[in-house]
């Protein structure tokens, strides 16, 4: 039996693995036995004879099988079909991708950020007292940067702060506006929607008798119903659908 005649995925010739195959008579999968000479394994046709039936031996026993395949190439092609049958999300990459290294970070006189007289002496002294190149006068290449850009903001720093005065000055002035303002809105405020009458009404606290009507009730509002007839009749037909509600609640 040549492999080369078989499917694919009816054999499994891989080094790491049992080999075996799947007999072309009886169809059921059994091993391949020998080193140099292989021969599919001795097997019955029925897989039932413990349960009583007649033990029949399978023609493709002990038959001769040549690999003649390129046994490399084949398992590279049962690799990429199992690949492919998985699922997506069990995937994985033939190739491992590994994330890069940072880049190192960059050296303190190379970073741009706020320049403040403040700022850049701390950095220059941080320079000098880490750095063993810039003693007494002398100065490596990033403590030189560091030195002008230092000697940069203190000449600076005059334009800097008379800019920093005026600016709270104008802040100041705003506020002090505002100050001045506010007790005006509030007066026109409390004129609009205040006064003696409303503060004497808001005061004033009368007990009210029974059956008394509030003297701020408008003409508009009718104290007596306009068709008083019409009105009995219409409370009379309340209480009855009141009486038939209560008694079938009462019989349920």
């Amino acid at each position: 039996m040549l492999l080369s005649t078989m499917a694919a995925e009816d054999f499994n010739v891989r080094p790491a693995e049992v080999k075996s195959i799947a007999c072309p008579d009886c169809r059921t999968w059994r091993r391949i036995m020998g080193n140099k000479v292989l021969k599919i394994r001795e097997h019955c046709i029925s897989d039932k004879v413990a349960e009583g039936e007649k033990h029949v031996m399978c023609p493709g026993s002990n038959q001769v099988v040549i690999v003649d395949i390129d046994v490399r190439r084949w398992q590279a092609k049962q690799d990429r079909l199992l690949r492919y049958a998985m699922p997506q999300e069990n995937r994985r990459a033939s190739r491992q991708f590994y994330k890069p290294l940072p880049a190192p970070p960059s050296p303190v006189s190379r970073i741009k950020a706020e320049v403040t007289l403040e700022s850049t002496r701390q950095s220059y002294l941080a320079h000098r007292k880490g750095c063993t190149r810039c003693v007494d006068g002398q100065h490596c290449t990033d403590g030189g940067v560091l030195a002008r850009r230092y000697v940069l903001a203190l000449n600076q720093e005059p334009t800097r702060r008379g800019a920093r005065e005026k600016q709270e000055r104008q802040e100041r002035r705003t506020a002090r506006k505002l100050a001045e303002q506010w007790p005006a809105g509030r007066q026109r405020q409390w004129a609009k929607h205040g006064g003696e009458a409303v503060e004497t009404a808001n005061n004033r606290c009368a007990e009210r008798v029974p059956g008394s009507v509030s003297e701020f009730r408008g003409t508009q509002v009718p104290l007596v119903p306009q068709d008083v007839e019409a009105h009995d009749r219409r409370q009379a037909e309340l209480g009855k659908q009141y009486v038939q509600k209560t008694s079938a609640r009462s019989a349920a």
